[in-house]
């Protein structure tokens, strides 16, 4: 008699175990399948934003002009008026993978807003060489790359529709600003949908 009524019991506990599984599974970074957030930057938004950016910057032929080729860039700030917390470095390092990739322009990691070098162990080591040849070895940055990321939200009824302004500077050592680029990506929905 117990038998009859643990086996059951077991069943339907299994049953419920793996009913309750997600069905978890790797989709491409910025596809198709990716989950699209009406109120929120997305990964796709980031990739969007970036590879238009990248894409009119050197098509723009700004970089070209440089005495000493490749164009050095350095960061500068780019301001979040979003309502969400984001980690810049989302825009920024794949606008400069895409640079550095195409030949026409390097990124000092030594400079920074305020002093502050992102990598400061390279800054050490330039220094230290500095020191050792007794002379300037440190060469200036060509531009700087500063912008916004906007966030405009509304609704209509169930319908929420939020556009994210992506726009961005680039200013030569003059202080001229010699290229800008803004990318708007909308989305619009009344819950979380799949998909673009």
């Amino acid at each position: 008699m117990k038998n009859k009524i643990i086996l059951p019991l077991l069943a339907v506990g299994a049953a419920i175990f793996t009913g309750c599984g997600t069905n978890a599974h790797y989709v491409e970074t910025g596809g198709r399948e990716s989950v699209v957030s009406v109120g929120k930057i997305n990964s796709q938004d980031f990739i969007q934003a970036a590879g238009a950016a990248t894409s009119d910057l050197l098509a723009s032929g700004v970089l070209d002009r440089v005495k000493n080729p490749p164009a050095v860039l350095a960061m500068s700030r780019i301001v979040n008026n979003t309502g969400q917390q984001i980690d810049i470095d989302l825009l920024t390092k794949k606008i400069r993978v895409g640079l550095l990739q195409s030949g026409k322009a390097v990124t000092t990691t030594t400079f920074g807003l305020g002093g502050q070098a992102e990598d400061p162990l390279a800054k050490g080591i330039q220094q230290q060489e500095e020191f050792m040849n007794d002379q300037k070895t440190t060469r200036l940055p060509d531009f700087t790359l500063s912008g916004k990321i906007i966030e405009n939200a509304v609704s209509a009824g169930n319908t929420r529709q939020s556009t994210f302004s992506f726009q961005l500077s680039l200013t030569d050592r003059q202080g001229l600003a010699v290229w800008e680029g803004e990318k708007e990506i909308t989305k619009q929905g009344s819950k979380a949908t799949v998909g673009f």
